[in-house]
């Protein structure tokens, strides 16, 4: 029999699960995402020296861009299939791919090489990112997900600042490469973790029904908008047929993709998502948010190598305090969420000190002291910590378990994609910058003699010119990265503006179950999309109920 029933009373719920198996499980799912998040910028500080070693400085952003580009495509993909055939294995499987491009990036003698095996680990990575963040909303109520999120936000923040250390660490003392070895051991230890503590709540599959031509289509359109985002300006002029032809392609591929999804019986990326109203808008802040935080932090060990003139190791101590003001934003907003139940406010806040942040990093000139760079960094850092956790927890709020991994992928999609352009914009703005910068200043002695080395350019070989021409490297550095900070504050104050019109709802406090989620995923997500008429009601299913006592 189907019958439809509130929340309170009749809907099939689950009890609790008790406090030591969730942080058996949640241990393990924090090494993974340590992983995902750590390659996403260990290499900013070992970038200079890989680059002039490999005599590739003009494919520079694609270490970066690579992995983040790669993660963002699967992310959908992995949200979606964990919802249609279980996350556990699929869990397991993602660790695996993302070993496997380590190994590749570990024994890469070439550029090309490289960018291949950072491209594996992160069609690997965004499983692991997307897969535990749907995880803890299969065992953990939304009610006390806030004190896991912050966790998490706060294991970002450790990444944030733990990768650009370690990389400079390994880049001084036993060899870059290392930042890929080092995965192995995590890596192992988290498939052994998942393998052994890693147990979801049952459910019932039907033979899925896999949306390949959406995949297909997205990978297709996510990739024609990084790269003519990246290439623009830098590797082509914008108005080249090159540049021309991937803009005209992502608007191809986009309309093609909502065509398909139209149509699909299990879209990687359903259009009704779009119906709800606090999905498009944490959705929106969240992209922007990516684009400000990733052309920040991809590019800020860099710049402080090149300006302060620090060793690689040192830059990222330097990022210290913008992971200490993040970790402490990150756990101390989530405890907050989970004590009163409320959380509009709180990324509001966080989106305006972002923004704060940004504005005083743009303020930088190659003469400010060190300790004023982090004084910045850590107003970035809290502004950050109090928003990005807290939006997905959103999302999930608003949507069943049916849904909750394609809901949650989807989301992170479009922050990712955010990620990705806020890493090819910068960093594509930053070289043509620097480039132009370094041409006018050839008529200059210090500038002519600075020349020659422009593509192969290591922190240790600017260190080693002359005054006059480091004097004149240092100057080009600062004047072309800082002024693009300025241009992403009004980014920020839209997100602000944007989380303002979120409708706070009540925060679950038990974990709803289906019985039979084959035959009911479309009436729930039929039914969740409710929420958007009547916004302070809470999720209702349609489904066969029993009633559970909670422990």
């Amino acid at each position: 029999m189907t019958t439809s029933a509130s929340p309170q009373r009749d809907a099939q719920i689950e009890g609790t699960p008790s406090t030591r198996s969730v942080l058996l499980v949640f241990a393990g799912l924090m090494v993974a995402m340590l992983l995902a998040s750590l390659d996403q910028t260990i290499f900013s500080t070992a970038l200079p020296t890989i680059v002039g070693q490999l005599n590739g400085v003009e494919h520079m952003l694609w270490v970066t861009t690579a992995y983040i580009l790669a993660s963002t495509i699967v992310m959908p993909v992995y949200g979606k299939l964990g919802d249609l055939i279980g996350r556990k294995w699929l869990f397991i499987s993602a660790i695996s791919i993302f070993l496997v491009g380590s190994v590749m990036g570990g024994l890469a003698d070439s550029m090309g090489t490289l960018i291949a095996g950072r491209a594996v680990q992160g069609l690997g990575g965004g499983g692991l990112m997307i897969l535990a963040l749907a995880i803890i909303a299969d065992v953990v109520p939304a009610r006390q997900r806030g004190k896991y999120s912050g966790i998490m936000g706060a294991v970002f923040a450790v990444s944030s600042v733990a990768g650009p250390l370690l990389g400079g660490f390994f880049t001084d003392g036993p060899g870059w490469r290392w930042a890929f070895w080092m995965n192995i051991p995590l890596g192992i230890l988290a498939i052994v973790s998942a393998i052994f503590f890693l147990t979801l709540p049952k459910r019932e599959y039907a033979k899925p029904r896999i949306d390949y031509p959406g995949m297909i289509v997205l990978a297709m359109a996510a990739t024609s908008l990084v790269l003519f985002t990246t290439w623009g300006g830098t590797t082509y002029d914008w108005d080249s047929p090159v540049i021309i032809g991937l803009i005209v392609a992502t608007v191809v591929f986009a309309i093609l993709f909502v065509f398909i999804e139209s149509r699909a019986a299990e879209p990687v990326i359903p259009l009704k998502l779009f119906a709800n109203r606090n999905f498009n808008l944490t959705t929106g802040a969240g992209l922007i948010t990516g684009v400000a935080m990733f052309g920040a932090l991809a590019y800020m060990p860099t710049y402080l190598q090149m300006v302060t003139g620090v060793g690689a190791t040192s830059a990222g101590l330097l990022m210290i305090p913008m992971m200490g003001a993040l970790l402490v934003a990150s756990i101390g907003s989530g405890q907050i969420v989970s004590r009163t139940g409320k959380y509009k406010l709180i990324p509001i806040v966080g989106s305006l000190v972002t923004a704060l942040g940004l504005f005083l990093l743009s303020t930088m000139t190659a003469s400010t002291a060190i300790w004023i760079m982090c004084v910045f960094l850590a107003v970035m850092g809290l502004g950050l910590g109090m928003s990005m956790q807290i939006l997905v927890l959103v999302v999930q709020n608003s949507f069943p378990r049916a849904i909750v991994g394609t809901a949650t992928s989807s989301n992170n999609f479009f922050r990712q994609i955010g990620s990705s352009l806020g890493a090819a914009i910068v960093g594509s703005l930053f070289v043509s910058r620097l480039t132009d910068i370094l041409a006018s200043g050839a008529g200059t002695g210090a500038g002519a003699s600075a020349g020659p080395a422009t593509n192969s350019l290591t922190p240790a070989a600017v260190a080693a010119l002359p005054e006059a021409a480091r004097t004149v490297i240092v100057n080009a550095y600062n004047d072309a990265l800082t002024p693009i900070f300025l241009l992403m504050v009004p980014l920020m104050l839209v997100a602000a503006v944007l989380l303002a019109f979120v409708v706070e709802k009540p925060l679950a406090t038990r974990i709803e179950k289906v019985e039979n989620e084959a035959s009911s995923r479309l009436e729930a997500f039929e039914e969740s999309l409710s929420t958007g008429a009547n916004p302070t009601a809470e999720p209702v299913l349609t489904t066969r109920t029993r009633s559970i006592p909670s422990v």
